[in-house]
């Protein structure tokens, strides 16, 4: 069964039912992992950022 995270609630919604899907991060194989998701796309957005200043040799 598929998790989501709702970015407009903060809430953890599973299965089918779930709110419109562009409100949604997901789908996570866990309730654990579904609750992260904020914070696993910051971490991930920052290490895009760190990789794009290191590619235009802005590090």
């Amino acid at each position: 069964m598929a998790y989501w995270y709702n970015v407009n609630t903060g809430a953890v919604e599973q299965g089918e039912e779930t709110n419109a899907k562009s409100d949604m991060l997901g789908p996570y194989a866990t309730e654990a992992a579904a609750r992260d998701a904020i914070e696993s796309a910051h971490k991930r957005s920052e290490e895009w950022d760190a990789e794009e200043r290191r590619f235009n040799g802005d590090d």
